[in-house]
């Protein structure tokens, strides 16, 4: 809807419907009206505003100053995504139930316009940022799993199949997301075709491969992470297949039940009553469950985390943190950024202690262990005696490979701007294989880093 609105409760935080206007953007519709732009999925909100909006003033008493913002972006002609206006907004000095205050700015490419441009990205960047590793990487990897972790090794045998086909994607998790609390995050509907119809990015479509229409069509996390989700849903469903014939001996599964008696009731006992749980009657509702475990684990984790250092390692292009508010005219900062806009940045963004710690930190997350394990790879190549499975798992491996060599291929078609483009940074996040060190590729089983 237009224009955005905010779902912060109107009785604490009064009225935060955006200020974005028709005519900050259809100046740069190519001639859509917003209603038109709109219309054919042409308009996509960065929408970081909720998220952050209710802790700016706690942030803002710090030497940290932020804002909560909201950046309009269209989809041209050439089919890649322009930012039309972003909004920077504060919480209203007279008390939060007055709603917020807020400025829009434009595009500018001369001039000191062209700096505040320059700025009022830099602020959209640093709410990035902190969602992409709170919420992003924490959250919906690194959190979301560990419930699984703990239940399996409580109610499933070692020789249970559901726990041989989930244990790989494992390996290490508890020890980094413990040890991930004390450096990382202290403070103090997953399935891919799901989350992309969930935020906009895609529409159904019963005529396409996986069920759905990518609206940006070069979109390469949607494109390549597509194929593979439809590679790990085979190989769970085959494996699955096995050793539940019907429904009926899913149900009978006694260890199965209290595995997911513990995962809802326990592991997520806020939510316990939902009403969007799987009953595990089914055995689709098992393979759906144990194909999302992988997919998180796995190729969600490794896109998200593996390519931080190379997309976040220039602070200049991607800053953690602000220091100061947008300049005002007539301010002593207002006539610095006219005389020396890069010192004005400079002073905003990310200062150079906090840097240094910054860079190290997401190096190291970004970096492969020697004795990583990959998507389609086991420590023991007898890891089970069926045969069956193995045989199973093999054709998963083999999927993968003819994956890969797809992903590179694309990457190489110049037509696609968001892979071949002025920057030439193919993506290869998504290739399952990877050597040791700083890649920027690799899909490991488990959330090991």
């Amino acid at each position: 809807e237009f224009p955005p609105r905010s779902k912060l409760d109107s009785k604490v935080y009064g009225d935060h419907t955006s200020k974005i206007t028709k005519e900050h953007l259809e100046p740069n519709l190519e001639g859509l009206t917003v209603e038109e732009a709109i219309q054919t999925k042409k308009l996509f909100l960065l929408d970081h505003h909720d998220s952050i909006m209710p802790y700016l003033r706690r942030i803002n008493s710090t030497p940290t100053k932020a804002y909560a913002t909201r950046t309009i972006l269209f989809l041209n002609n050439s089919n890649t995504l322009k930012p039309l206006a972003i909004e920077l907004s504060l919480p209203h000095p007279e008390g939060d139930e007055h709603g917020f205050v807020s400025h829009v700015y434009q595009p500018a490419l001369e001039g000191v316009d062209s700096t505040i441009w320059l700025l009022a990205k830099a602020y959209v960047i640093v709410n990035d940022s902190c969602y992409h590793q709170l919420v992003s990487h924490w959250l919906n990897t690194h959190a979301v799993v560990e419930p699984f972790v703990i239940a399996t090794n409580r109610q499933l045998s070692d020789l249970h199949p559901i726990y041989k086909l989930l244990y790989p994607h494992y390996r290490d998790t508890m020890n980094i997301n413990s040890l991930a609390r004390l450096s990382l995050v202290n403070d103090g509907e997953q399935a891919l075709p799901a989350d992309l119809l969930k935020r906009g990015m895609a529409i159904e479509d019963p005529t396409s491969p996986h069920g759905i229409k990518l609206v940006v069509e070069d979109y390469p996390y949607a494109v390549d992470g597509l194929e593979i989700w439809a590679a790990i849903k085979t190989w769970v469903q085959d494996y699955v297949s096995l050793y539940y014939t019907t429904d009926d001996t899913l149900r009978q599964d006694s260890e199965l039940q209290a595995w997911w008696k513990e995962l809802v009731e326990v592991g997520h006992g806020d939510k316990k009553h939902e009403a969007w749980w799987p009953k595990m009657q089914t055995r689709e509702e098992l393979i759906e469950v144990c194909s999302i475990v992988i997919w998180i684990a796995s190729a969600l984790h490794a896109a998200v985390n593996f390519g931080q250092y190379s997309y976040g390692g220039l602070i200049l292009n991607r800053p953690t943190l602000s220091r100061r508010f947008m300049p005002e005219k007539g301010s002593p900062e207002y006539n610095e950024l006219v005389k020396s806009p890069q010192k004005a940045y400079l002073k905003t963004i990310t200062p150079k202690f906090q840097t240094l710690i910054d860079l190290s930190v997401i190096e190291i997350l970004s970096r492969h262990a020697s004795d990583e394990l990959y998507l389609g790879e086991r420590d023991n190549p007898n890891w089970t005696s069926d045969t069956r499975a193995l045989q199973a798992f093999k054709k998963f491996g083999n999927k993968l490979a003819e994956i890969e060599k797809n992903l590179a291929q694309r990457n190489n078609d110049e037509k696609l701007r968001n892979r071949h483009g002025p920057v030439q940074m193919p993506y290869t996040l998504l290739y399952p294989s990877s050597e040791e060190g700083l890649t920027f590729r690799g899909i490991p089983n488990s959330i090991s880093i």
